[in-house]
């Protein structure tokens, strides 16, 4: 399936831009192997003129002929381009960004690849449970991959203290893989080997239904 660029997206979005729309598919829960449970999920990545996506995401326990069982989580949350504030852009709660966006052209976004030809970015995403993650990472064409910076939990939630993230466009379908550890020290940014308390949470196709 090509990637259809929106016309009024604001140019810092471009290199997300092939994350817009509905995705749905099937995942399994832990590392897949026989007996990992079974889940079905439907993600959205919208926009609404502003510099950045609106991500959803919820998921429901199956049986293995992917019947719903019951409801297992939503998730939502925010994805951007890292880069320095600018006067132009809005916030904080209602302050209004100026008309014209921050980064008005291709070229002033092509300025923000990094040294890997790839762009930083930011993800927040909020769960049940009073549980809010920070994520940085990279997206480079159709791949991206985040770190936990930092993870909030209120009061009642269960104990999680770091994850990794990576997503692909493989075909024109989404793979996503979701590590975590739950409890113990954070591992270093960007790693998953073995005794840094990270272990298979989830992974997932989905295909793109609109």
């Amino acid at each position: 399936m090509p990637i259809e660029i929106p016309t009024d997206l604001t140019p810092e979005l471009v290199p997300l831009s092939w994350l817009i729309g509905e995705w749905e598919g099937h995942g399994r829960l832990g590392s897949g192997d026989e007996g990992s449970e079974h889940f079905v999920q439907r993600v959205s990545f919208t926009h609404n003129g502003l510099p950045y996506l609106q991500y959803r995401a919820e998921s429901w326990l199956t049986d293995e002929d992917g019947t719903k069982l019951r409801p297992l989580t939503v998730e939502t949350g925010f994805w951007a381009l890292e880069r320095k504030q600018l006067d132009a852009d809005g916030g904080p709660g209602l302050v209004p960004a100026d008309i014209v966006p921050a980064l008005k052209s291709a070229d002033e976004v092509e300025a923000l690849r990094n040294k890997d030809g790839g762009f930083d970015i930011s993800v927040s995403i909020a769960h049940p449970g009073g549980i809010s993650e920070l994520y940085y990472g990279q997206i480079k064409g159709p791949q991206i991959q985040l770190s936990t910076d930092m993870v909030m939990r209120g009061s009642h939630s269960k104990d999680y203290s770091a994850a990794t993230r990576i997503f692909g466009l493989v075909d024109g379908n989404l793979l996503w893989r979701w590590d975590v550890a739950t409890g113990g020290a954070s591992p270093a940014a960007g790693t998953s080997e073995p005794g840094n308390g990270l272990e298979a949470h989830a992974s997932a196709f989905l295909k793109k239904v609109s």
